[in-house]
């Protein structure tokens, strides 16, 4: 019988990050971090944003979360073998004219910890073309070397990637558009779970880049009316719903609603009025800790789905929790960018849209499904029973491949994805 995920103990507090780094430029003075929370197989994965005001504390923070969001997905059937959870994260406005040069500098910085340690992807307030290009530019090869020992065949891995890279749905590419149809789905199982009607559903969107845009989409197209969005100019509203379609192929680069394409019906609100609209689900797609206590005070909505990163201080969820809001954390609702990178690349799904869709659907119907049947027949919070699964999965990796920074596993315990560990 497998064990309930409540049943095993766990640390009050985390244990401390396998390593930090922080980088001062020499040039701007401005700061940067890499943070590995842990290593499997002596690697490491979690994306690189760029914001300003970006701390070392916020870092460490999102790499221990990338670590649960990699042992969430844990089966062993698949090809694709978990990784250790790291971050990083640069304190610079990335519309700074600076911005590219400072990236250029730090990425140069810890090129070291690329090629050996650490995989990396676009986050909040940078782009992948854009890493890819910096990183060209200072003749290193990808951000995801440091993966390349542990697969078979790595030319046929990266190749499979680049052309589900390359890969368009409805005019956005697939890349694009795998984490908010991760989201989507954590968002549409959580409404099945209390019984409410997709279709009379209504949805918020803080947030319109790629993840925000495409949970927006997915919704849309399951029949949830889309009756709020914000972008960093402020909220968009209609009650008989947006054209979520139309606004997400003219957007800018970085999510910015285009307000020429507005229809009549849709009205301008000020930035924060996200918070007081009517809806169902809610979903913060764009900054972290931007729910707190007085926050959640306005909240309507059932469910919450967390996009962003930690975008729900503990009080804040606390209290919606009392009052019978699912909050559906982010390292589970946001998981899918990742687990799709490395199921492409590992070779469990091809370069294919369909694949894809079905293999997000069902990891994230399940997992989401199984978080909010143990929180209720446990009396917890979907954190805390989302927590208990991390647990368990995390002591079958560890039992397979050795400790939090187990290095010495990297190229003899995990370089086949045979291995019967």
């Amino acid at each position: 019988m497998t064990a309930s995920p409540l049943s095993i103990p766990r640390p009050t507090t985390a244990p401390p990050p396998h390593l930090q780094v922080t980088w001062t430029d020499p040039v701007t003075g401005r700061r940067g971090y890499v943070v590995i929370d842990r290593l499997v197989r002596g690697v490491s994965s979690g994306g690189l944003r760029m914001r300003e005001g970006c701390t070392l504390d916020e870092v460490r923070g999102l790499a221990a979360g990338m670590t649960r969001k990699e042992a969430l997905h844990y089966d062993p059937a698949n090809r694709y073998i978990p990784l250790g959870g790291a971050k990083g994260g640069i304190d610079c406005d990335p519309h700074d004219p600076q911005a590219r040069a400072v990236l250029g500098r730090f990425l140069d910085a810890v090129r070291s910890l690329l090629k050996h340690h650490w995989t990396t992807g676009e986050d909040l307030g940078l782009r992948q073309d854009t890493i890819d290009e910096v990183l060209a530019e200072l003749g290193m090869d990808s951000s995801i070397a440091a993966i390349y020992p542990l697969l078979d065949d790595a030319a046929g891995a990266r190749q499979r990637l680049a052309d589900a890279f390359a890969v368009e749905v409805d005019g956005v590419l697939l890349a694009d558009l795998v984490g908010g149809l991760g989201v989507a789905e954590s968002a549409l199982t959580a409404l099945d779970h209390l019984g409410l009607s997709r279709t009379s559903a209504r949805a918020v969107v803080q947030g319109f880049g790629s993840m925000g845009g495409a949970t927006a989409r997915h919704l849309a197209r399951e029949g949830v009316t889309v009756v709020g969005l914000a972008d960093a100019r402020g909220v968009i509203v209609n009650p008989a719903g947006l054209d979520v379609e139309r606004l997400l192929l003219t957007r800018d680069g970085l999510g910015g609603i285009d307000r020429s394409q507005l229809r009549p019906g849709d009205t301008e609100a000020d930035g924060d009025t996200w918070l007081d609209i009517d809806c169902e689900v809610l979903v913060p797609a764009a900054v972290s800790y931007c729910i707190g206590a007085s926050e959640q005070e306005r909240i309507k909505a059932r469910v919450i789905a967390e996009a962003a990163n930690m975008p729900t201080l503990p009080d804040a969820e606390a209290a919606l929790h009392a009052r019978g809001t699912l909050v559906l954390p982010d390292f589970v609702a946001n998981s899918a960018t990742n687990a799709w990178w490395w199921w492409t690349l590992f070779g469990d799904i091809g370069a294919d849209a369909d694949q894809a869709h079905r293999k997000i659907r069902e990891a994230m119907g399940r997992l989401t499904t199984d978080m909010l049947t143990d929180a209720e027949t446990y009396g917890t919070t979907p954190r805390e029973a989302a927590l208990g699964v991390v647990a368990r999965k995390l002591g079958d990796i560890e039992a397979r491949f050795g400790g939090p920074g187990a290095p010495a596993a990297v190229r003899s315990a995990g370089g086949s994805h045979d291995d019967p560990r």
